[in-house]
């Protein structure tokens, strides 16, 4: 942990020292960056001018594929790499993740992977998100609540897949946002006891500190056939918060999500693509 912190508030204070050429030249997109014996796929932002600080956007694949998918992905890296974030997408072992139990293997790995690619790149480290789709959101859910503080993660992009919502997380991200498809029919929708459709976040509620009472925030699209609706936790400690897109879909990424989310963490009025 001392580590990881102690890297975080080096690349803060100290100056960008090798190039992006270098960079370039290790790896990128379908060439994957090696660790150990482990790898992650990673996709620069449009226009990045190679010594500016970057957001991170560290995305876990699904079951069965790998890290080279979400970095071609047009609702991944195309929403990243028009904000200037930079994607790093992690290769899970047999094309999956462990992570069902606390601090497996691939939690070990997540860290590991933050680690160096910080050590290659400029980091913007107050902007780290976690994001995954389905087996790859529970992935992303594990590391938030293992790591989430180690790892100084603002926010957790979850899309249809939890960890259980009763679980004790050791830490958290700084914000949770997840999305579900009423109709997924692969990783069901996580409804609450008495069929509470607030369910999928009970746990960051709780583990954030948040009030009861929550704000409509809407329904919104990014394309005409589906639309998401909204709802927010907004008074919770340290002023987090903890938001759910609910929409009548099944198991998919929905177009503009990942984006939408993005620009409003950045500042930036939502646009799609």
């Amino acid at each position: 942990m001392n580590r990881l912190i102690c890297l975080l508030a080096l690349c803060c204070a100290a100056p960008f020292f090798a190039s992006a050429d270098t960079q370039r030249d290790v790896c990128h997109l379908d060439v994957p960056c090696t660790l150990g014996d482990r790898s992650y796929h990673v996709k620069e932002p449009d226009g990045w001018d190679g010594s500016s600080p970057m957001p991170v956007l560290i995305h876990f694949h699904g079951w069965q594929r790998t890290g080279a998918l979400p970095v071609q992905h047009q609702r991944i890296s195309g929403a990243t790499r028009r904000r200037g974030v930079l994607l790093i997408a992690p290769n899970g072992n047999r094309k999956t993740w462990n992570m069902w139990y606390p601090e497996t293997e691939d939690v070990q790995f997540a860290a590991d992977v933050l680690e160096d690619v910080i050590r290659r790149y400029p980091v913007d480290t107050n902007n780290i998100y976690l994001s995954g789709y389905s087996y790859g959101s529970i992935m992303a859910w594990r590391v938030a609540c293992d790591r989430g503080t180690e790892m100084n993660v603002r926010a957790l992009l979850g899309i249809s897949g939890t960890i259980g919502q009763s679980e004790d997380c050791a830490q958290a991200p700084k914000e949770a946002r997840h999305v579900h498809g009423l109709k997924d029919n692969v990783l069901d929708f996580p409804y609450g006891p008495q069929g509470e459709t607030d369910y999928p976040v009970f746990l960051w509620r709780n583990q954030l500190g948040c009030s009861q009472e929550a704000t409509d925030g809407g329904d919104w699209s990014a394309v005409e056939f589906l639309t998401l609706t909204r709802t927010e936790w907004r008074a919770c400690t340290n002023g987090t918060k903890v938001a759910l897109d609910v929409h009548p879909g099944g198991h998919f990424i929905p177009h503009g999500w990942i984006a939408r989310q993005l620009d409003e963490l950045l500042g930036r009025t939502p646009v799609f693509p």
